[in-house]
C-alpha cells in the first residue's frame, strides 16, 4: 500500500519582496505537491508568520482561528496611493509635535470594534474583481467600510525626529494595517503610511513555529496543533464506520447550537470537522478517509 499522502500545517518566516503565492509555489516545488494553499495574504513588503496547509490540510483553512498579531511601524507626514511606502506619494504635510500622551489619545479610538475602510489596492472583491487589479488599471475605487476589532493596540515607540511610531496590533481577520497607518494619519492631521509591517501570529500559529524557505522542507506540524481552540469528540471503535459514511453522532458532551468540533479517530488522529445540531447530535462536516 503506497504511503498516505502528506497532510498538516508549515509555518513559513516569510521573507520581503516574496509574494504569498510564490511562496505557496516554493512549498509545492520542495514537497512534491500540487495541494498547498497559504492562510492569510501578506503583501510582499511584509515578513513573518504564513501558515502553509499542506495536503488534505487545505480544508481545514477555514476552520483556523482568524485572529492575527503584528508589529509594525508607521510613518506620519505623508499620504500614499497604497497606504504603505511602496506606493506613489500623494502628499507630504508637517508634522505636529507630538509625545506619548498624545499619541496615546490618538490611538484611543481606534481600539475596540471600528468601522475600516479597505485600502485602494487590496484583495477585497469588487463586482467579482479584485480591488487591486481596478487600481491597476487607473480606476479609483470607493470602498465600503467594514467592520474589524481591533483587540490589542500598543504604543510601542515614537521617534520625532523620523516621524515614525512603532505599535503591536492584535486584530480580527479582515483588518488592514496599511488603513490603520492612513486613518491614524488622517486624526493627527499629517497623513500616514505603514513603513514596515511584520506578522507575529496568525491562525493560531507563533513566529517560534516559523521556519524559513531556504531550510525546507521540513517535517509537517500535526493538523489538531491549528484546532486546539475547537472542542474536540474522540470516536469509539464502532462510531467508526459510521462516521466515515458521513452519519450524524451522538455528542460526548454539551455544545452550543453551530458549534464546529473535531473529531478523532479512535487511533487519535483528526478524523474530520462536525457541526452541532439539535437533539445533541454531531452532523459531519468534512470526513476525512470517507467510505466509498
Amino acid at each position: 500500500m503506497p504511503d498516505p499522502a502528506p497532510c498538516g500545517f508549515l509555518v513559513l518566516d516569510k521573507p520581503a519582496g516574496l509574494t504569498s503565492h510564490g511562496c505557496v509555489s516554493r512549498v509545492r516545488r520542495a514537497y512534491g505537491l500540487r495541494r498547498v494553499g497559504h492562510g492569510g495574504t501578506l503583501d510582499p513588503a511584509v515578513t513573518g508568520v504564513l501558515p502553509i496547509a499542506v495536503g488534505p490540510a487545505t480544508r481545514l483553512l477555514p476552520y483556523l482561528a482568524g485572529d492575527k498579531t503584528y508589529r509594525g511601524v508607521v510613518r506620519l507626514g505623508l499620504t500614499t496611493s497604497t497606504d504603505d511606502l511602496e506606493g506613489e506619494v500623494l502628499q507630504h504635510q508637517p508634522v505636529p509635535p507630538l509625545d506619548q500622551a498624545s499619541l496615546e489619545r490618538a490611538l484611543e479610538p481606534f481600539r475596540g470594534a471600528i468601522q475600516q475602510r479597505p485600502p485602494q489596492v487590496s484583495a477585497v472583491h469588487v463586482d467579482g474583481e479584485r480591488a487591486y487589479a481596478r487600481q491597476r488599471r487607473g480606476e479609483t475605487l470607493e470602498l465600503a467600510a467594514r467592520s474589524v476589532t481591533i483587540h490589542r493596540l500598543e504604543l510601542l515607540g515614537w521617534n520625532q525626529p523620523t516621524a515614525e511610531l512603532e505599535l503591536t496590533v492584535h486584530c480580527s481577520a479582515g483588518t488592514y494595517i496599511r488603513a490603520l497607518a492612513r486613518d491614524l494619519g488622517a486624526a493627527l492631521g499629517c497623513g500616514g503610511a505603514l513603513a514596515r509591517l511584520r506578522r507575529l501570529r496568525a491562525l493560531g500559529f507563533g513566529l517560534d513555529q516559523a521556519v524559513s524557505l531556504e531550510a525546507l522542507p521540513q517535517p509537517l506540524l500535526d493538523p489538531l496543533v491549528a484546532l486546539g481552540h475547537l472542542p474536540q469528540q474522540h470516536l469509539q471503535a464502532d462510531q467508526w464506520d459510521s462516521w466515515r459514511c458521513g452519519r450524524a453522532l451522538a455528542a460526548s458532551q454539551p455544545h452550543g447550537p453551530e458549534s464546529v468540533v473535531a473529531v478523532l479517530a479512535p487511533d487519535g488522529n483528526l478524523a474530520g470537522m462536525a457541526r452541532a445540531v439539535a437533539g445533541g447530535l454531531l452532523q459531519p462536516k468534512l470526513v476525512f478517509d470517507a467510505a466509498g
